[in-house]
């Protein structure tokens, strides 16, 4: 178990709303955002998702089948048996229902494997594992923002198509970059190209030399960053600093808003990447995007990941309420899979019977900055992946509840 002293520091409980008029029918329905608040992956997810998930359950309403709702927070610290102890605490003593976002897959696949054990509902959005829904399936877990099929699928064949057939990449030495590095192998070769070398670097290196000599001296037309949050930015930086891209195109498959801010665009101009949310696509994506920067500690704009917290708590609350209660988290999982999804977000979708969510993904853009308009005006949409072709095919993933 975490020391009290530990826990209270990293998971201080918020109440999300006021009380409200009226007597109340049940325990609160708590929901818990559990990522990285101190390390590599703070300023892309961070207390930003409890932002997010602040404003969805705001935009629900302060009750759901009859119960008051709260949001809790910890840091996993980028360590699974912090995470897991974590998460433990939380539905063992604090009556925690639902344990969200989980950046690092290994983090997220011990937390998954605890709220089966435990009948609650775990809700990936930082997560890319695509083992969540694959061999370690669960009828409590749901995958909602990425994967690293999808993004790897997206992004292999896009970039072949406009003319980048010999790889390198460089790739985070843990359970989603090996994940993302098989997955980009895969679509890389069937659209035609081929990964001429890769490299695995250690989670928060601040050092990339060694690795980008290597890429340089590889004969690689695509520099394929296979990594995130920090990391990524980093790389970029020092890519950059290289010269690597006078000679090669860079890629990212989970390049976003933050990391560009990070670096600029005059280092990040050009970068290809893939994503299901971009806070400037239209009104609704707009609205939110301006409701969450004067939240945020930080000002700070939203990306895909925060966004998947928002919609995610949205959906979880509607199925609380078809379900009658939070208490039986396998109940509540279903009654997801049985709602349609449906956010100013990410639009219309479903959540599979694997737990996979589906909708559209986009290919972007960084900006030059002579084409940006303004702070955060960073993407241009080069392409959609429709919601049936962005995510791996249900037969291909040996998920049990598909098969059995």
């Amino acid at each position: 178990m975490i020391r009290r002293r530990t826990f209270l520091g990293a998971a201080a409980a918020v109440a999300a709303s006021a009380r409200g008029a009226g007597a109340q029918t049940g325990r609160p329905v708590k929901v818990g955002v559990l990522n990285d608040m101190s390390g590599v992956y703070a300023d892309y997810q961070g207390f930003g998702s409890v932002v997010a998930t602040r404003l969805a359950v705001a935009d629900h309403g302060p009750n759901v089948a009859g119960s008051p709702i709260e949001v809790v927070f910890a840091d996993h610290q980028n360590k699974p048996d912090v995470g897991a102890a974590a998460a433990r605490q939380w539905i063992d003593t604090e009556g925690v229902d639902m344990i969200l976002d989980v950046p690092n897959s290994a983090v997220a696949l011990a937390v998954a494997d605890i709220c089966r054990e435990k009948n609650k509902v775990f809700i990936g959005s930082g997560a890319g594992t695509t083992e969540l829904t694959g061999a370690k399936c669960s009828p409590n877990t749901v995958q909602w923002t990425y994967d690293t099929w999808s993004v790897g699928n997206s992004l292999g064949k896009a970039v072949v198509a406009r003319g980048g057939k010999r790889w390198f990449l460089l790739v985070a030495d843990y359970a989603f970059g090996y994940d993302l590095e098989a997955n980009l192998k895969d679509a890389v070769q069937r659209a035609g190209g081929t990964i001429v070398g890769s490299v695995r670097h250690p989670l928060g290196a601040t050092d990339y030399s060694s690795f980008l000599v290597t890429a340089q001296s590889s004969g690689a037309d695509v520099l394929c960053l296979a990594n995130a949050g920090g990391d990524t930015s980093t790389a970029m930086k020092q890519a950059v600093e290289f010269g690597l891209t006078k000679q090669m195109m860079m890629v990212g498959p989970v390049v976003n808003i933050n990391m560009i801010q990070a670096v600029g665009l005059d280092v990040a101009q050009g970068v290809l990447a893939v994503t299901p949310f971009y806070w400037d696509t239209d009104d609704g994506t707009r609205a939110f995007a301006k409701r969450f920067q004067a939240d945020h500690p930080h000002h700070l704009m939203p990306n895909d990941m925060q966004a998947g917290c928002y919609a995610a708590t949205l959906h979880f609350l509607k199925a609380v309420e078809k379900a009658g209660g939070a208490a039986d988290g396998r109940a509540v999982v279903a009654a997801m899979k049985a709602i349609p999804t449906d956010d100013p977000l990410f639009g219309k979708g479903q959540v599979r019977v694997d737990g996979r969510v589906i909708h559209a993904v986009y290919l972007e853009q960084a900006k030059t900055p002579a084409e940006s308009h303004g702070d955060w005006d960073f993407f241009k949409q080069v392409a959609v992946v429709p919601a049936d072709q962005a995510y791996r095919p249900l037969a291909e993933g040996h998920c049990s509840l598909v098969t059995g």
